[in-house]
């Protein structure tokens, strides 16, 4: 790969997740300052799970069929910018939901997209994509530090207003222009019949006839429920204890994503796929019993332990679990199977969640007041039960 392809694509993917993360992490306190409550926060966020089930389909459909995919990607983002932005000024529950759920109509299909560029310049993307997709993660930690450190000067309590929206609105536009730009990337299934089979994964499915793998698809739409209490509710519940600064020192969680996505393959090998998964599972636990029981005074440190074990959280969970797909699935059902496991856990998985999760803050808000020691400790049950279930139900591969 050139350099000059190598620099594209990084920049690419750096605004890519500079988006995402610009409005995703924040959404939760805005929400609340508007007066949403834990139940039609926890809807808002499902449109971002409704989407990430609809994006497979407008990918497989359209997208791969007829156009180049950097173009579609330009159109969408530019779309999808001027969507957010005006969304962004409604505060009605209807109107703000199904603003969102239009932009993350418009969005959720340009990872896959940003995804098929990268992997169409690549000689060898098994060493190559990983550093173009870094990249994404910067851009995510970016945004966080960009809400903190430069609106956070013009905007007082910059968390709680309709600004990281606009942000995102405006770094949208910015890709979709850039995005005309990209090295060309024609559509890989011209005049190919793609069946809704296809794009659901139904040739996967034969892999759930082995245990292990049943186990784990069982376990990874378990484990996804608790999950989603994280992303929806994390940065609420900080402002509200009274930490300033919140989406920066969130940003943290992704820096420790960086250096345990170094370490991984060194890992891998002596841990094998078992321990890796519940390393994963059980890191959801001692987050959540983390923020269960810290504050902002002589506590605190349990709450940044906590942001920075997202590390252990995300790679050793979701990280390990496409490897072991990878390996399950052969050559001819890969591309599927991965689309399988993704449906199940950032479509199903998070999407029961974020309903859940919603519906678990509004019962334990008395008087207006949160108990979120109690908020946190439900998920943290939850996520240990399906880690003791998988410990005793999935066989070690490695060892076999």
């Amino acid at each position: 790969m050139k350099p000059k392809i190598y620099a594209q694509l990084s920049v690419m993917m750096f605004l890519e997740f500079f988006i995402w993360g610009a409005w995703f992490v924040t959404l939760g306190t805005y929400l609340g300052s508007i007066k949403f409550t834990g139940t039609q926060v926890g809807y808002t966020y499902l449109m971002n799970n409704i989407a990430a089930i609809v994006s497979p389909f407008f990918i497989g459909m359209i997208a791969d069929r007829f156009f180049a995919s950097q173009k579609v990607m330009a159109v969408l983002h530019i779309l999808g910018g001027i969507v957010i932005f005006f969304a962004a000024d409604l505060v009605t529950v209807s109107g703000l939901i199904l603003g969102l759920l239009l932009y993350n109509l418009l969005y959720m299909p340009t990872i896959a997209l940003a995804n098929a560029v990268s992997f169409h310049q690549m000689e060898n993307p098994d060493s190559q994509f990983p550093r173009v997709r870094v990249w994404g993660t910067i851009g995510w930690i970016v945004a966080g530090l960009s809400i903190t450190l430069v609106l956070g000067r013009y905007y007082e309590h910059v968390e709680a207003t309709a600004f990281p929206l606009k942000m995102a609105a405006f770094g949208s536009i910015v890709l979709g222009i850039y995005s005309f730009f990209l090295p060309d990337t024609p559509p890989k299934n011209i005049g190919k019949d793609i069946t809704v089979g296809d794009i659901l994964g139904v040739k996967a499915l034969k892999l759930l006839k082995e245990k292990n793998f049943l186990i784990f698809v069982i376990s990874s739409l378990l484990i996804c429920i608790p999950l989603a209490f994280y992303y929806n509710f994390t940065n609420m519940f900080l402002n509200e204890l009274g930490m300033t600064g919140t989406a920066a020192k969130q940003s943290m969680g992704q820096m420790s994503e960086v250096l345990f996505m170094i370490l991984m393959p060194w890992l891998f090998i002596r841990l094998g796929v078992k321990k890796m998964l519940l390393v994963g599972m059980l890191s959801w636990v001692l987050r959540y019993i983390l923020f269960a029981y810290g504050d902002v005074g002589s506590l605190v440190w349990l709450l940044y332990l906590g942001i920075l074990l997202h590390g252990l959280c995300y790679d050793f969970f979701f990280v390990t679990g496409m490897i072991y797909v990878d390996k399950k699935a052969g050559t001819e059902i890969r591309a599927q199977a991965q689309g399988f496991i993704s449906l199940v856990t950032y479509g199903v998985g998070i999407g029961l969640g974020s309903v859940i999760s919603g519906q678990i803050v509004d019962w334990f808000t008395v008087d207006g007041v949160k108990q979120w020691q109690t908020i946190w400790l439900i998920p943290a049950i939850f996520a240990a039960v399906v880690s003791l279930l998988f410990v005793l139900m999935f066989k070690d591969e490695k060892k076999a």
